[in-house]
């Protein structure tokens, strides 16, 4: 069988450059994607007659009941996951809270992109690589003990929000680097730059107009954007573990992100959380 690869968000714009690249490597791809009707657009105009499997799975990354099932389904019908791409993201323009009462874009950015990852690290066998989509707005987040915590309208600020959320995922991402490394499996970040999707819409007809003519033109294409992503990924011989890259290189990261004294706090906390939100889902499991 060909190797696996989960790609989340496939059906968005760098989601769909990562499943085609992916796919030509030689993967047989899983679309992780809530919308499943795009999705099923999308992955019949890439697969060919020939050649490896792609196919759609359902996946929402805010339902940690959706995140179960998905796992589940892959944990029955695969023996192995050899490449996750942790790369749906969402960054909303008003606030909202989760099915388990979660500020919706920490819960998706992060916890989602977290309980995944912890659900499937047991089928990865050594020298599979997990890849984050993180963003150079993490150099703005400042994590805090409410960061799980639902806002309100009046004091939500998405960027704030979103910058946060990134941030979170990095520094799990080097949680899951130290704690997969001795068995040989691969954590890296990936930050895309500011790319030509969907994300940065504002909800503001006047100025979503303004950056349609002005802003779009000189960004990164989505393609350009999945490009790092991609070199982690499949690049040969590739051994660094737990690195923030960009532009395909490894950046160096500030000593105030390395050393925040919240990271310890965040990783027990979101365990505790898991655990909490889990019972009360399950309580059997």
């Amino acid at each position: 069988m060909n190797k696996l690869a989960i790609i989340t968000g496939a059906n968005g714009g760098m989601g769909q450059e990562l499943t085609k690249a992916i796919y030509q490597a030689g993967y047989h791809v899983i679309m992780a994607c809530r919308s499943t009707n795009k999705a099923q657009i999308i992955c019949d105009a890439i697969r060919k007659n020939t050649g490896p499997e792609i196919e759609v799975i359902p996946l929402d990354l805010a339902s940690f009941s959706s995140i179960y099932a998905f796992s589940q389904t892959i944990q029955q019908r695969f023996s192995h996951v050899d490449l996750l791409l942790n790369n749906a993201g969402t960054l909303l323009h008003h606030a909202e809270i989760t099915e388990d009462g979660l500020e919706k874009t920490v819960g998706v950015n992060y916890v989602g992109h977290y309980l995944l990852t912890k659900l499937l690290v047991d089928l990865m066998p050594p020298g599979s690589r997990i890849v984050n989509m993180v963003s150079l707005t993490v150099r703005f987040g400042k994590l805090n003990h409410n960061i799980f915590t639902p806002i309100d309208q009046k004091h939500f600020n998405r960027f704030t929000t979103y910058s946060d959320s990134k941030l979170a995922l990095l520094y799990a991402t080097m949680d899951f680097a130290e704690a997969l490394k001795d068995k040989g499996i691969f954590v890296n970040c990936a930050d895309p730059g500011i790319v030509n999707t969907n994300i940065i819409v504002q909800g503001n007809l006047i100025v979503d107009k303004l950056c349609d003519w002005f802003f779009r033109p000189i960004i990164y294409t989505p393609a350009k954007g999945a490009s790092t992503m991609l070199y982690l990924a499949l690049t040969p011989n590739l051994t660094v573990t737990g690195g923030t890259f960009a532009h395909k290189k490894q950046i160096k990261l500030s000593k105030k992100i390395i050393h925040n004294p919240y990271r310890k706090i965040l990783h027990e906390k979101t365990e505790q959380l898991i655990e909490e939100i889990t019972k009360k889902i399950n309580p059997n499991r």
